[in-house]
This record gives C-alpha cells, structure tokens and sequence, in this order.
C-alpha cells in the first residue's frame, strides 16, 4: 500500500471530521500532523527524504468503546495487537486496514507514555484542531531520548514554520514546556539535549537555506532560554544533583516503535 502525501493528510483530515459527527475528539499527531500545521513548509518533508507510514492519532479514554465502533464497524478497520507486547498496548490501539489499501491507525488515550509522559487527559485536545497543539507536537519528539532523523526533520519543520510564544495560538507555546520542565528534570536534560541536537543538524540538510537555518536556531535559543529561566521545582533541583548517574527516562520495550514513532 502506497499513498501520496497529499492522501495521508486528507484521510487524516476526513476521519477527524467523521469522527466529530459521531461526538468523538480525534487529534492527528505524528509527522502527518507536522505535515498539517506547517502548510508553507510541508515540503521539506519530501525534500528531506521524510517518509509517511502510518496516520496516529490522540484521544480521551472515556470514549475508547466509541472509537472501536468508529473505525471497525464504521471504517472498516480491524483491531491489530499481535506485534506488541502486552505492556505496550495499555493506553494505545492500533487499527488495520483488511485490504492493506489505507495506512494503519494508532491511538494514543490521554497521553503519550513513552520515554517520558506528553500528557492531553485535562481538556488539551480541545484547544487546537485537527491536530493536538503545537507545543504537544514538540513535546512528542523532544521526549524521545534516541530522536532520530524523521523526528528531527519534523521539529526543524515546525520550527521553521511556526514562531515561539506564551500560547497556543499558532505559536509554539513556550511557557506551557517550560513549565513542565521546570518539574521534570528528566524530561527537562531530554528536551534541551534534543534541541541542542537540532540545532547541530542544520548544516546537514541542502534543503535548509541560510536564513531558515538561522530562523530554526534563533528559535530553539529562544526556547531554551524560556525554559532555563523557568524558576525549577524542589524536585527538579533534587533530581538534578543525581544527573545522568540514574536513567532519568523510561524504557520502552518496542524499540522501533517507540523511538521511531510517527
């Protein structure tokens, strides 16, 4: 199965219309997220080498019976566990299509519980559409201790696209990261590792001109200034003290799915 860019997004799109007519809350996350958000970038996706396999999608718990009736008697779709640990599947359903014609789903319920915990349970899913916000984006990869290249190209994207601010409103919201990672030190030593590392990569991608390179660093100085500045929590400074002697993340027994995710 095969699909154009272009399709991935628009069928994206049509199942988070659909599953709105039947008062279900379904927000895309992953690269065909990225794709959405950043309409004058997207481009560097393709440019970039980035693939598109799969479409995934954020969702409340509560309405879990909802979504299976959605996808497998209103979509067509079959339930799919057999590649997973059963750990794994706590949290998350992953829906195929028997015809192998339309990319597989995955759900996410209430929060991304990878290396470390990107959290929608209290209403964050009502704050942008389709996709979860743009600061959420950005926690996604940045929480991913082994970030690899796609990952890396996404946040280059979003950051090329979209500017840093204290909101939600088409901006990378950058008082709603600092303010978790003013309480997670693990998550904090993860996101600014990560940022960093973009950073480095710039020079990397012929795609990238010289004033794009500058705008994504300028920004990433941005937020990691915003997230520096952020006064850090008694636990924060405890954790701190212990640094990388401890693993300061979660293990995720499904490697590629998680570290390559989306």
């Amino acid at each position: 199965m095969e699909l154009e860019r272009n399709e991935f997004e628009k069928l994206a799109l049509d199942i988070v219309d659909s599953a709105e007519k039947s008062g279900i809350q379904l927000r895309v996350l992953g690269a065909v997220a990225f794709r959405i958000h950043c309409p004058v970038h997207q481009g560097l996706q393709a440019s970039m080498n980035r693939v598109l396999t799969d479409i995934d999608f954020a969702a409340y718990y509560k309405q879990e019976k909802a979504i299976d009736k959605f996808f497998l008697q209103g979509m067509g779709y079959e339930s799919y566990t057999a590649s997973l640990t059963p750990g794994l599947m706590l949290g998350r359903k992953i829906y195929d299509d028997p015809g192998d014609e339309r990319p597989h789903i995955d759900i996410f319920f209430d929060k991304l519980n990878m290396c470390h915990v990107v959290s929608w349970e209290k209403g964050r899913l009502e704050i942008d559409k389709p996709t979860i916000t743009l600061a959420d984006l950005m926690l996604e990869k940045l929480q991913i201790v082994h970030i690899n290249e796609k990952d890396v190209i996404d946040v280059m994207m979003l950051l090329l696209e979209h500017e840093i601010g204290d909101s939600d409103n088409e901006v990378v919201n950058g008082a709603y990261i600092s303010g978790i990672m003013a309480k997670d030190w693990g998550f904090y030593y993860t996101c600014t590792t990560n940022l960093d590392k973009v950073k480095s990569h710039l020079g990397n991608y012929d795609a990238l001109s010289s004033s794009d390179r500058a705008v994504i660093s300028g920004r990433i100085d941005q937020l990691l200034d915003m997230i520096e500045k952020q006064p850090k929590s008694f636990g924060w400074k405890l954790r701190a003290k212990v640094g990388t002697k401890k693993q300061w993340y979660n293990d995720v027994e499904e490697v590629e799915r998680a570290e390559h995710l989306m």
